[in-house]
């Protein structure tokens, strides 16, 4: 019996050794092959993926064209529509169904800690422009300008509100997955509103300063698809495979050549390069300044000679000064779109808007900020000054 028992243990175990071993040669053998059976260039159906992509493009291209020609509003609108969805994303990423269960509300508080912020950043942006905009009706100017003065006031009373709401709910054996929640909700707050808010700050600036960086990271990532579909041979990085060095060159060089066309194209319209200062709809006019005025700068003569023989060979610049470049598209890669704006608003602030206050400022820091009685005062503290500024001279 012994000797039995001997003889089959041995038996028993190996074609599971013998098997756990095949898997193990399987898997590294197929580590061991070329990325470049990964790249977009060598993927079979990607005539019906470019298809796809080039159908959504379309109707992308048609519905963001739309959104920008009917103005300032409605671009906020589907910026705070992209917000909405990204939220949405952000706040299931680390859902539990189970626990969620036995938290009935749960999520409605998260909603409540975002509309709170939404009100918080908005209203710090827009509530001038909604003071210029009620300005000529006694009764709203009076009521917009009582709500902006507590504006800090009423946002903080919302958001002590739910964290209230927060302390009430917390409930034994799910404190973990609570507070755990309750930061990443504040982390989703910062990551929504810290970058796009920059994104309507740019756009009522002058819709300029929204569409041209939005454009710009549109045709960098057509062309770095483009360029990886037909010419990508050169893995870029381990983390997407089917990205490729000639597909990043490509885009690069795209997006350079395309901003300065771009910005010369755009650059011509009123409606694209003046600010917003209030919340109508209509048509804009002003003066664009010295920013968007063409001006010619020589070259020495030999680089003059080689730089424009050579781009018009190459990329037929007459052609370019006279049409918009055909293709465009928005994709939902809104964390390059957030970065790009972030970026517009600095050098916007940075190198374009005059670091002193214009007359303009001053007066809607008087509206704003000054009740009825200060405003006449100031005005007759002012006139008094200019009074004896006058007599002096």
């Amino acid at each position: 019996m012994h000797k039995e028992n001997t003889g089959d243990a041995p038996s028993a175990p190996t074609p599971r050794v013998r098997h756990h071993r095949k898997r193990n040669t399987d898997v590294v053998a197929g580590a061991g092959k070329p990325n470049g059976s990964h790249l977009l260039v060598n993927d079979s159906s990607k005539y019906k993926s470019f298809l796809i992509r080039a159908y959504s493009t379309v109707w992308m291209i048609g519905g963001f064209a739309l959104i920008v020609y009917l103005g300032h509003l409605y671009i906020t609108a589907m910026v705070v529509v992209l917000q909405i969805f990204m939220a949405r994303e952000l706040f299931n990423l680390l859902r539990k169904t189970h626990e969620d269960k036995q938290l009935p509300g749960f999520r409605l508080l998260n909603w409540h800690f975002f509309f709170t912020a939404m009100l918080f950043v908005y209203g710090r942006i827009l509530s001038q422009r909604l003071v210029n905009t009620v300005t000529p009706d006694k009764v709203l100017y009076r009521l917009v300008t009582s709500l902006i003065k507590y504006h800090m006031a009423i946002c903080y009373s919302l958001y002590i509100s739910g964290f209230v709401w927060f302390i009430l709910t917390l409930k034994k054996k799910m404190y973990k997955y609570q507070f755990s929640q309750y930061a990443w909700t504040h982390m989703i707050l910062i990551v929504v509103f810290t970058q796009s808010s920059f994104t309507v700050a740019n756009i009522f600036e002058g819709i300029f300063w929204f569409l041209l960086p939005a454009s710009l990271i549109v045709i960098n990532d057509i062309f770095a698809y483009i360029c990886g579909f037909f010419f990508g041979r050169t893995p870029l990085i381990k983390l997407s495979p089917k990205k490729t060095w000639e597909g990043f060159i490509g885009a690069s060089i795209t997006t350079m050549i395309s901003a300065f066309l771009l910005a010369n194209i755009m650059g011509r319209f009123l409606w694209l390069t003046c600010p917003r200062e209030d919340l109508s709809t209509g048509w804009l006019q002003c003066d664009p300044g010295p920013l968007f005025k063409q001006e010619t700068h020589a070259l020495p003569g030999w680089i003059s000679n080689w730089f424009a023989s050579g781009f018009k060979r190459a990329f037929k610049v007459k052609d370019f000064g006279d049409s918009i470049p055909g293709h465009g598209g928005i994709t939902d890669r809104m964390d390059c779109q957030m970065v790009m704006a972030v970026f517009a608003y600095i050098y916007h602030q940075s190198f374009v808007v005059p670091q002193s206050l214009s007359v303009d400022k001053l007066l809607d820091q008087i509206i704003t900020n000054l009740t009825l009685e200060e405003q006449q005062a100031l005005f007759t503290k002012l006139g008094q000054v200019l009074q004896e500024k006058v007599i002096g001279s």
